[in-house]
């Protein structure tokens, strides 16, 4: 995500800007921004792409100011390019911003009619303008502040400078992480600690609903409603490469466990539990087009872990709302001659944005008449240019070449449609429209809750890392997640790993069951339980060393495996979220274990860009 440092004291600010926006760069971003306050203006310098470009731009500029802002961003509204680049201004305000403000929209219409001139495409700038607002009806900076805050909806981390006092730096935090560094004579703000650790290792984390002034001598903390807030700080011990990782030893681990995070932001301003609706905006209206069509199929295009959730909405889409899908890899549907039409919509799904099959697969449906939906995390990529409309994902940079936070919400997004579908279609009544909708908002705290206590994970990583091959098995919507799971574990510890649908297994495959090998089942308490307590059995029976992912409280199955994982309840079609989490940090634990680059294993690239 964004990457947001500020610096208030008695040295120049512009070499503590850049020196934290550099130790942000391992967050990924598309453009970068300066700010400082010096002789009662601003002075405000943005660039499209790398930090680099500022630097160029800056050009060996000195300036005086020992008060600014900087920024580094993920576009996640707007293009990425210098108008929308932070910092963000008013006359008497600019800020910089992580997050998503949900209701920005509303709050942009009215603030045009009031003749307030907005030039970016982003939900950020409204902020500024809202601020500078309320300071044109007589109210002080924090006063302004305080009631723009109790407007918007979302999330976000805010940092911010008021033109006519240059003696502090204003903060607040919703949702999106902010840190504070002390220091005897100035002080630090940022989205991320490695943007401090060159200057203090002594900080404060702002909470939720937490609002702070920085003076150089004082730091003082709010609560939204204005109440004064008692912080201790603490002191970090971390190395800068520890810090980059928030303390985890790889960036892969880091992403497994931000992902109820980046799953809510994903959620965010989208799913409506008081209206019981899903929002989509433009793919939301083209769907509904699509609808009424009495043809209407859709066709995934993805490759790899992509694909993996594209096998997993097909589930959700042909059971909620009834609509054929079919799922194809991208480097195979290239080479065919697909049956897709004026009717088809093809949904094309890649993290980055630039899978070079994904990409000539969309080009190709588009020539035989078919509207493209991408989904993607990347904003201003390659497939989002060239699709009619485009779902992003909010997971933020994903760093390990192995992908974890992308899959989960892609999958986010894919079960999103799968209820809209079935929403235009009619196919939902108002009760099962509230439990799902209502499962799906209280996901991400259900996981957050599961990564702070799954046990069984050391057990299955010793019994696993000295293997050479693993076997996966599931069935139904379990079986996508099952062939991801297989997929982690070959891709970063080189152990041979096939996963296979439960019911298939006596059709070729249980002839490499021998005494010994390990088998890793999921088995939950779905329709389909007693065929895969049976399929389980068969190879138990022929000696295989049974791993299973279970429901929490399944005494029968903890009978027949070797070693289990239980996960918790939640709505059946939210289950491969919680399913996938364990064989996600299963295949991290078994290949750190056995020594390999997590982060980098071999011969893999993050994004496929050629053929």
């Amino acid at each position: 995500m964004c990457g947001i440092v500020g610096y208030i004291g008695d040295k120049k600010a512009k070499p503590i800007l850049i020196d934290g926006l550099k130790r942000l760069e391992y967050r990924g971003y598309d453009s970068a921004g300066l700010a400082f306050l010096q002789n009662g203006e601003f002075e405000i310098l943005r660039t499209q792409g790398k930090l680099q470009n500022l630097i160029d731009k800056i050009n060996g500029r000195e300036f005086s100011a020992t008060i600014g802002i900087g920024h580094t961003r993920w576009a996640t509204h707007g293009k990425p390019d210098e108008i929308n680049a932070h910092p963000h201004y008013s006359q008497d305000v600019v800020l910089v911003h992580n997050g998503i403000i949900e209701n920005y929209k509303p709050i942009k219409d009215r603030l045009i009619t009031k003749g307030h001139n907005i030039v970016s495409e982003t939900d950020t700038e409204i902020i500024c303008h809202l601020i500078q607002d309320y300071l044109n009806q007589d109210n002080s900076f924090i006063t302004s502040l305080q009631k723009t805050l109790k407007e918007l909806r979302g999330a976000y981390s805010l940092v911010m400078l008021d033109r006519k006092d240059n003696s502090r730096i204003y903060c607040a935090r919703k949702g999106s992480p902010l840190v504070l560094g002390l220091k005897e004579g100035e002080k630090f703000v940022a989205s991320d600690i490695p943007a401090l650790l060159t200057h203090t290792n002594e900080v404060m984390f702002l909470h939720d609903m937490e609002l702070a002034v920085l003076e150089k001598n004082k730091v003082t903390v709010y609560d939204f409603e204005g109440n004064t807030v008692v912080k201790t700080s603490q002191i970090i011990q971390w190395t800068m490469a520890q810090a980059e990782k928030s303390g985890y030893k790889h960036f892969m681990l880091k992403e497994i466990h931000e992902q109820p995070r980046v799953i809510a932001d994903t959620l965010l301003g989208r799913v409506d539990l008081e209206k019981l609706n899903i929002w989509l905006d433009d793919a939301g209206r083209m769907m509904k087009e699509f609808v009424r069509k009495d043809e209407f199929k859709i066709q995934i295009v993805a490759c790899g872990t992509s694909w993996h959730a594209g096998l997993t909405a097909r589930y959700w889409i042909e059971n909620l709302a009834k609509v054929p899908v079919s799922v194809e890899l991208s480097s195979e549907f290239r080479y065919r001659q697909p049956l897709v039409n004026e009717n088809t919509l093809v949904v094309a799904i890649s993290q980055s944005g630039e899978t070079a099959d994904t990409l000539a697969a969309i080009r190709e449906s588009k020539k035989m008449g078919a509207k493209i939906l991408s989904i993607c995390n990347v904003i201003g990529s390659s497939i989002p240019r060239e699709s009619d409309v485009t779902i992003y994902t909010h997971a933020g940079p994903e760093i390990g070449v192995a992908s974890t936070k992308a899959f989960t919400t892609q999958i986010a997004v894919l079960y999103m449609m799968a209820v809209k579908l079935a929403l235009q279609k009619g196919l939902l009544n108002e009760d099962e429209t509230r439990v799902r909708i209502k499962a799906l908002v209280e996901l991400p705290n259900l996981l957050k809750t599961f990564l702070t206590d799954i046990k069984g994970l050391q057990e299955m990583t010793e019994c696993l890392h000295n293997d050479e091959h693993c076997y996966f098995i599931g069935r139904g919507i379990q079986y996508p997640i099952i062939l991801e799971g297989a997929l982690k574990l070959k891709e970063i510890s080189y152990v041979h790993a096939d996963g296979y649908a439960g019911g298939e297994m006596k059709h070729g495959p249980i002839a490499l069951i021998e005494e010994g090998v390990p088998l890793v089942a999921v088995v939950l308490k779905d329709d389909l339980y007693e065929k895969m307590v049976s399929n389980v059995q068969e190879m138990k029976s022929r000696g295989a060393f049974v791993l299973g992912i279970i429901s929490k409280g399944d005494d029968d199955m903890k009978q027949i495996c070797d070693i289990c994982i239980e996960v918790p309840e939640t709505h059946p079609d939210l289950m491969p979220f919680v399913s996938v989490i364990p064989l996600q940090l299963l295949a991290y634990y078994v290949a750190d274990a056995k020594g390999t680059d997590v982060d980098q294993p071999r011969n893999l690239a993050k994004s496929v860009t050629v053929e």
